[in-house]
């Protein structure tokens, strides 16, 4: 959200998101100090949640270094060894988004490092896949970190960013499996459908990606659009853009939301949002 205007918080309330979950990612160009990235650290714990707080939206985010800006291992030891003093914060979720973006030597290595960071510090993960052509080789790389560490467990990771030759790698592992949801590039509303009714809702989520290039902040709503177009019944709807996202959410015990009765809310218009800010 830290590339977005307050109108498009405005308009996720009004669509009935409950919360917004924003990855540490790339800030449109690359950071070249540490503090930079400490700066953006107390933008997203301090100022966004603020800045959210005004439209009635809980905001929760994830810190890392992001795979786009891990190519300097010494830069990203820096930024890592900046982050646990900013883990007891009352918005912060875990570590992420982490992983691959080149599928490098340094950005395994970087990946590794901050693998250990969530383990030693008891973290949910939120893991970042490469783009098209790296995708398939990058997540089973990035699986075969997670496994490697017998600390890690599957349910408390959620690797973003699947599409139809990657979705039944990271849920036959025993992960979660994010669908990053963009008008054109990532997985289209038609196409996240398309794979629900294939694998199933059972450790499966949508996110809109809200960032610095085409995307749009009610993509999860239109996905309920769709499903609701298709003919799933509004239970079904409800698990998958609300239920689903709770149930792993909540496995940080900072997350929660206002009790409130949800009778009388029509479940297509209920969403929760993990803001995927990728380019």
């Amino acid at each position: 959200m830290v590339s977005r205007v307050t109108d498009d918080y405005r308009a996720m309330l009004t669509a009935g998101c409950a919360a917004v979950c924003e990855p540490a990612f790339w800030a449109g160009f690359d950071r070249s100090t540490a503090s930079g990235f400490y700066d953006y650290f107390c933008q997203l714990t301090e100022h966004e949640p603020k800045r959210a707080g005004k439209f009635g939206l809980p905001h929760y985010c994830w810190l890392c270094i992001n795979p786009k800006e891990a190519e300097d291992v010494g830069l990203a030891r820096e930024v890592i060894s900046l982050i646990p003093r900013f883990l007891a914060r009352p918005n912060v979720l875990g570590i992420g988004e982490i992983g691959l973006n080149k599928n490098s030597r340094n950005e395994l290595e970087v990946l590794e490092m901050q693998v250990d960071l969530a383990a030693t510090n008891d973290q949910l993960i939120l893991v970042h896949t490469p783009h098209l052509e790296d995708k398939l080789k990058g997540t089973r790389l990035i699986l075969d970190v997670l496994r490697g560490d017998s600390r890690i467990l599957p349910e408390r990771c959620i690797i973003d960013h699947v599409e139809e030759h990657t979705i039944k790698l990271v849920l036959d592992a025993g992960f979660w499996a994010g669908m990053t949801l963009y008008p054109e590039t990532k997985c289209t509303a038609a196409r996240a459908v398309d794979l629900l009714e294939q694998y199933g809702t059972d450790r499966l989520w949508m996110n809109s990606a809200c960032d610095w290039g085409v995307s749009v902040p009610l993509a999860v709503p239109y996905a309920a659009l769709e499903m609701q177009r298709r003919g799933h019944p509004a239970a079904a709807i409800d698990q998958m853009i609300y239920q689903n996202p709770l149930r792993f959410l909540q496995q940080c015990p900072k997350f929660h939301l206002a009790d409130k009765s949800r009778s009388n809310q029509p479940s297509p218009d209920v969403e929760m949002i993990s803001d995927a800010s990728e380019v």
